[in-house]
């Protein structure tokens, strides 16, 4: 099966002073470099936001404009993709740059499920507290190129038919504040 991602990788981290969120080092790995080990093997991967110096080989967009939020991400990464030519079934890893608990399970655990459920469009994590983690998923290409327009994710995404599947232990915990970094 294709697999491809995209991962978010703007915002303005104002709740962290607009320090550069997903390039804070945590445990000597960035929190970018955490989202984009989560989806190796996934070809290609789409980062939305500004160009940085990583190590990873991964095709740079922007949204439109350039700090429109997740919605406007997910269009410029999904516009990305159409120019690779990769199947309508294809699964597409949509994730935050800024994960801290995610693991090398996670997006293998959330391909299987989708493959277990050929009548859903998308396998979301679901925190502890039964949020819905919208930056968590996996859908299937043709589901994002048909997606609905609205003002955020949980609008965009929540309109397609999706099953969830229970974080285990912190594994959806995002960089929002300095707090979080204190794992």
């Amino acid at each position: 099966m294709a697999f491809a991602a995209i991962v978010f990788a703007g915002g303005r981290a104002s709740r962290l002073g607009g320090v550069d969120k997903v390039m804070i080092e945590v445990d000597g790995r960035t929190l970018l470099e955490r989202s984009l080990n989560a989806v190796s093997g996934a070809d290609p991967i789409v980062v939305v936001g500004p160009r940085r110096v990583i190590r990873a080989e991964v095709v740079w967009v922007r949204e439109d404009p350039p700090g429109a939020g997740p919605v406007a991400a997910l269009a410029a990464g999904v516009a990305a993709l159409d120019a690779v030519d990769l199947p309508g079934e294809a699964h597409v890893a949509v994730l935050a740059g800024d994960l801290i608990g995610i693991t090398a399970d996670t997006v293998p655990r959330l391909r299987s499920t989708l493959d277990e459920k050929p009548a859903v469009a998308g396998a979301v994590l679901v925190d502890g507290e039964g949020y819905v983690q919208w930056m968590h998923g996996v859908w299937r290409l043709d589901a994002l190129r048909n997606a609905g327009q609205g003002r955020s994710l949980k609008s965009v995404l929540g309109a397609l038919p999706h099953v969830t599947v229970v974080e285990r232990a912190g594994e959806s915990a995002d960089v929002d504040t300095p707090d979080d970094l204190r794992c």
